[in-house]
């Protein structure tokens, strides 16, 4: 199994209480410190723009800036998102800007994309909220306006959400046949059929009925579009509270439950708390193995792990990179 991480940068509240003009001073040394640690392939970001939960004046910076930057002060961790929602940018400028990234990086981008659910920051910055339907209808033509740019390097595309008419990418991304695509969400009619047309990873319900189940329906829309399975190499994301022993791990849920509740209440720190307690990324270092190994039972190949005590310390990151990562990659 391959390993990412979230980098921590305002959108799951994870700068709080740090003043803004050390904030990306952190962000860039955690990035380093990833860089420097071969067990990790990949540093992420959110594509978000407003905090979730919601905060008013909460610190949120921008995914593709960052990813940019990171571009400039790293030289191994591929970078990506998860996700870029397509609906925030028009198609074609999102190609080119990630094919400058691409090459400011070296050719280490990843793009991930998706087609975006915060009601809220859609309709905060003027972008309407399109239904479902429409929403992924943007995606599967976002996709294709990607594709051709970075294959060729000019898109064409009469289509219902987006024209585009002899559009220019140059410089194409240095990787060749273009930036690799990891198409996020589980949508079992449309999205999985865009992933199955054009992802070249997955991304999508990390539990193990929920990945087993999507799975399924991912080979399932391979099997209709005539690709092969293996082709596509499924991710899923992981929230991660690890702790040597049981007394350690209770002292890390009580301080995460003690931070949430002072910024969202009690009702929204239990809420937040549930996508960690009892999850696959919580627990002793040895139970994570054990759930994570029957994940890649499954057929996870990548696990991108957030931790969210990272913007104030690395001790949950250095466990995890220490007792949990050799593990799965000797399995």
């Amino acid at each position: 199994m391959r390993f990412g991480t979230f980098l921590p940068h305002g959108w799951r509240l994870d700068l709080d209480g740090i003043p803004a003009a050390e904030q990306w001073p952190r962000i860039r040394d955690i990035a380093e410190r990833l860089d420097d640690s071969p067990e990790w392939e990949g540093a992420w970001v959110y594509d978000h723009f407003h905090s979730a939960p919601f905060v008013e004046d909460a610190d949120v910076h921008e995914a593709w800036s960052l990813v940019s930057a990171l571009s400039a002060v790293t030289t191994r961790l591929r970078l990506g998102q998860m996700c870029t929602c397509m609906g925030y940018r028009k198609p074609i400028y999102l190609a080119k800007l990630a094919a400058t990234a691409d090459v400011i990086s070296g050719g280490r981008v990843e793009m991930g994309i998706g087609a975006g659910w915060y009601e809220h920051e859609w309709r905060a910055y003027g972008y309407g909220f399109p239904s479902a339907g429409e929403r992924i209808g943007m995606l599967d033509e976002g996709v294709q306006i990607m594709r051709q740019a970075w294959h060729t390097g000019t898109a064409s595309l009469e289509g219902k959400h987006f024209q585009v008419e002899d559009a220019r990418c140059h410089p194409l991304p240095l990787q060749p046949g273009g930036i690799p695509l990891w198409i996020a969400g589980g949508g079992e009619k449309k999205t999985l059929r865009v992933a199955a047309q054009y992802a070249d990873y997955t991304n999508f319900d990390g539990t193990p009925e929920g990945f087993k189940h999507k799975s399924e329906v991912l080979a399932a829309h391979c099997d209709n579009v005539g690709r092969e399975f293996t082709e596509i190499t499924r991710s899923a994301n992981y929230n991660v509270l690890i702790a040597e022993t049981e007394a350690d791990l209770a002292e890390r849920e009580a301080w995460l439950r003690d931070k949430y509740t002072r910024l969202v209440g009690e009702e929204g720190a239990e809420a937040q708390l549930r996508s960690f307690v009892g999850m696959p990324g919580y627990g002793t270092p040895e139970q994570i193995v054990e759930k994570l190994t029957a994940m890649s039972d499954l057929g996870l190949d990548y696990a991108i792990t957030y931790f969210p005590d990272l913007g104030e310390y690395a001790e949950s990151l250095e466990l995890f990179e220490k007792a949990v990562i050799p593990e799965l990659q000797r399995a």
